[in-house]
């Protein structure tokens, strides 16, 4: 199966030029990833990388790169995500950023979203999955640091 997994404010933001702006800020989301993605493989592309200082542990780390310099330990170069996708055995989470989300949106069984009531003026997005997913599951709204959010799951359309 293959699984993307992120937050998206309320327009659909993941990230700014400098990264997830409430990193830090709602730890129960950084504990579903953890929970989520462990023991499988996370599909990451090279600006998540880039602000990566180790591998994400009991992972395997795949890094979406045309770069032909070689990757940290740890991390395994994937030249071409989607044949990756399209061939892959094993469980994989596709975790962003927004271009390798929007190239491989296709491919993609479930999505995990944790989404939050709030707008962060974020420049990346998550690429528009409502046609092609249905909500199957949501939890109670939750609030941390003053930020209100919901974990919520999405199959494909059959």
């Amino acid at each position: 199966m293959i699984y993307a997994i992120a937050a998206l404010d309320r327009k659909g933001g993941i990230a700014d030029d400098k990264g997830i702006p409430w990193w830090g800020k709602i730890p129960a989301d950084v504990a579903y990833f953890k929970d989520k993605t462990t023991g499988s493989s996370v599909v990451m592309g090279a600006g998540w990388y880039n602000e990566q200082q180790r591998p994400l542990p009991n992972r395997k780390n795949y890094v979406a790169t045309s770069d032909p310099n070689p990757l940290r330990d740890g991390f395994e170069k994937v030249t071409d995500a989607r044949a990756f996708l399209q061939s892959t055995t094993e469980n994989v989470w596709v975790g962003g950023g927004a271009e390798l989300l929007t190239n491989t949106l296709d491919l993609i069984d479930e999505l995990y979203l944790t989404l939050i009531e709030a707008d962060f003026h974020c420049t990346k997005f998550f690429p528009d999955y409502h046609k092609h997913f249905v909500q199957v599951d949501s939890s109670q709204p939750i609030t941390e640091n003053g930020i209100t959010f919901t974990f919520t799951v999405w199959k494909r359309k059959p």
